[in-house]
């Protein structure tokens, strides 16, 4: 079926102003913000108001047999969103309602198109938590958050957005609609469909309704800051962190390179100050919240901090953190990056710190550190200056050292960006050809014609 012959036929099945094929508007949706991840031209963009719009069009294309792909916010940086030839673009930016919070169950039920943040704006009106923070929340949405199991600062105490979804609202690769999980507290009522399609990117089903749990509003939060001359040393304090006992509500590292960029953007003096800054938090209340906070700073202090304090300005604190957040869209002004995702067991932090500033060297390559140290989530960011191909065949080389250190090190080549396009490879890598015949098993039976988001994660 050619394009015009689609547009046509897809307008006599959901509302004709849900559909767009004017080739300006459709471009702005077919890629993410992985960079060098490749993308196809869809045939057009749908912007379905309901469900039950939602599975007319999934039917539609099991019909005919066109690939769907569902795009957030487009703010996944691993390729997962990206258009294939000929296929239809499922955007849920007007699905964007709250639909309940339900204070005395601390739930809440939301459309795949609800902003993170706003989510979490709506449950602080009623004294609740949603507590999953990616670095894009002020922009990702909850749907794109669930299909790639996004995690966020405060995940290292608090869990990722698997730990909160209670239930699911699912077209299914057969056009059905289905309800998974549970609105309960507990319940072991056969397999976890529910949690299998937490992170399985679109692959396995369109989500179109979330039941997240809540938490209750938390204790304000005591932050501690520390300077460091290394991110090896940095990594030390990581380590010493964790072996304390102590669990912090935010554990994030922040290098040179980001700071400086951060400074060229915004003028905020960072990098005049630290090689490498190390910013922790704790929301335990009282007396013991505030032993944990010394013990952070002592653990700072001993692994060779050049400058360690409590914070007692709220609005500073906030604007370190702020600084974090900055680091990508201010090291995107440099040039294009390429944003890895791996985790490692937090007492090699170090070890991988230290293999990612060789692989640095080795490849002759610009590589700039953010992390969530405390769980072992490592952000390298490789930059690459505009239009230089050798530096970018570079950098790919150095991005697939850094997978194989990962798993070399026992650890996972994505801790929440997810496999999308770019690290197909490195599931290959990680896991054994018997274990992905499992997943392309599940693949198989959800989505029998093959329509849902094809050629991501598997490659």
């Amino acid at each position: 079926m050619d394009s015009p012959t689609l547009v046509a036929a897809l307008r006599r099945v959901v509302p004709a102003e849900r559909v767009v094929d004017d080739p300006a508007v459709v471009e702005s949706y077919l890629q993410d913000h992985a960079e060098w991840a490749e993308y196809g031209q869809a045939a057009a963009v749908v912007r379905p108001r309901s469900t039950a719009e939602v599975r007319d069009v999934v039917r539609f294309a099991v019909e005919h047999r066109i690939p769907v792909v569902p795009r957030g916010a487009g703010t996944g940086l691993s390729g997962g969103a990206n258009a294939v030839d000929g296929c239809i673009m499922i955007s849920f930016e007007s699905m964007d309602s709250v639909l309940e919070i339900d204070r005395a169950e601390r739930l809440a039920v939301v459309q795949p198109g609800v902003v993170n943040d706003d989510l979490r704006a709506a449950c602080a009106e009623q004294g609740l938590w949603y507590p999953p923070d990616p670095a894009s929340s002020p922009w990702s949405t909850i749907g794109g958050n669930v299909a790639t199991n996004a995690g966020g600062l405060c995940c290292v105490k608090y869990g990722v957005t698997r730990d909160y979804v209670l239930a699911l609202e699912v077209v299914t690769g057969r056009g059905e609609v289905v309800r998974l999980g549970r609105r309960t507290a507990k319940g072991v009522a056969g397999y976890d469909l529910c949690g299998l399609m937490v992170g399985s990117e679109g692959t396995l089903g369109v989500i179109t309704e979330v039941t997240v749990r809540l938490r209750p509003r938390r204790e304000p939060e005591r932050t501690i800051a520390g300077y460091f001359d290394s991110v090896i040393a940095a990594g030390e304090a990581v380590s010493a962190v964790s072996a304390s006992g102590v669990i912090p509500s935010a554990l994030e590292l922040v290098d040179r390179h980001c700071l400086e960029a951060v400074d060229a953007w915004k003028n905020m003096g960072l990098s005049t100050e630290a090689n490498v800054v190390l910013l922790g938090r704790v929301d335990t209340p009282g007396h013991a919240g505030e032993e944990e906070a010394r013990t952070i700073l002592r653990c700072f202090e001993e692994a060779g901090a050049t400058w360690a304090a409590l914070s007692t300005d709220e609005h500073e604190a906030e604007a370190l953190f702020d600084a974090r957040r900055l680091a990508y869209p201010a090291l995107e002004r440099l040039g294009p990056v390429l944003t890895e995702d791996v985790c490692v067991p937090r007492a090699l932090v170090p070890e991988m710190l230290a293999r990612i500033e060789k692989a640095a060297a080795r490849h002759d390559t610009l590589i700039a550190n953010i992390a969530h140290a405390g769980d072992g989530n490592l952000h390298p960011l490789l930059i690459t200056p505009i239009g230089d191909d050798a530096a970018r065949l570079r950098a790919q080389a150095a991005f697939e050292d850094i997978i194989a250190d990962a798993v070399e090190l026992g650890g996972t080549v994505t801790g929440e960006h997810g496999i999308g396009l770019l690290k197909r490879g490195g599931l290959r890598r990680e896991v054994s050809p018997e274990v992905l015949e499992m997943h392309r098993a599940i693949k198989n039976a959800l989505d029998p014609h093959g329509i849902l988001n094809p050629g991501k994660v598997f490659a």
